[in-house]
């Protein structure tokens, strides 16, 4: 099992607390630098999130052995916006951790559905990004400017690497589903 996954779906508020605690002190002189290159390595080598088109989005669904939505971790704890918070939709391994360890708030949805919040989302302005925790990818988070954590590290902190845009990492992954299903693991 995915043990940082796992550790970060049980303590999610606080890591993204942490993260905002933490993401202040780039501020600072001298230790700010030192703080910013920890967690620039940090989000190349941890976890960080990939900026993605709906229809990217959509894609990354369709490729979903399983999908499940539950609550939006940066909207229910910063509540800086009034957009819905029910759209953190999990896959791959983050379907198999998440609907495990927060089995009350995540819960199984078809393609369909998820598509769908997709939609909904994207009209309200939110933009769709593709998280991965070490290496893998767990969810399709849809951000808003004033509550998502990686987005606010990039604008705010100038943390760029935590939520980029590469225009192949929906080809990754969807390369990497099929690296598993032809290797009888699931996606």
């Amino acid at each position: 099992m995915h043990h940082a996954l796992r550790f970060y779906s049980s303590n999610q508020e606080f890591v993204i607390r942490f993260y905002m605690f933490g993401a202040k002190f780039t501020k600072l002189p001298v230790i700010g630098r030192l703080v910013r290159a920890f967690m620039k390595w940090y989000a190349l080598t941890q976890h960080s999130a990939y900026i993605l088109t709906p229809d990217e989005a959509k894609r990354v669904i369709d490729a979903a052995t399983n999908v499940a939505v539950g609550d939006c971790k940066c909207r229910k704890v910063f509540r800086n916006c009034d957009n819905p918070i029910r759209t953190d939709i999990v896959i791959g391994v983050g379907y198999d951790v998440f609907t495990e360890v927060r089995r009350e708030e995540y819960k199984k949805i078809s393609k369909e559905e998820a598509k769908r919040i997709i939609d909904e989302c994207s009209e309200r302005g939110l933009v769709q990004s593709l998280v991965k925790c070490r290496g893998e990818v767990y969810a399709i988070c849809n951000c808003c400017t004033c509550c998502c954590v990686p987005l606010r590290l990039r604008r705010d902190y100038g943390i760029r690497e935590v939520w980029k845009r590469d225009k192949n990492a929906v080809n990754k992954f969807l390369n990497s589903v099929e690296r598993r299903t032809d290797s009888g693991q699931t996606g």
